[in-house]
């Protein structure tokens, strides 16, 4: 049992698969994370420009209407 362990320990052969897999895994979570910052940037930078839109149009009114 000991020389199974020992061999384990020694054995460097899935050691680029797990570091890849962790590394895709940080890059997946910051990936995660930024995304969230983005989306409240975009969502306040509409709705900003709709409010200036908004504000700039009014409506005539139908009762001054030439009769």
């Amino acid at each position: 049992m000991a020389a199974f362990v020992l061999r384990l320990f020694r054995d460097e052969q899935a050691q680029d698969l797990i570091e890849y897999a962790l590394l895709t895994t940080v890059i997946g979570f910051a990936g995660l994370a930024l995304f969230s910052v983005l989306l409240d940037a975009i969502s306040n930078t509409y709705g900003i420009q709709e409010g200036a839109v908004n504000d700039r149009w009014v409506p005539s009114d139908p009762g001054a209407g030439g009769s």
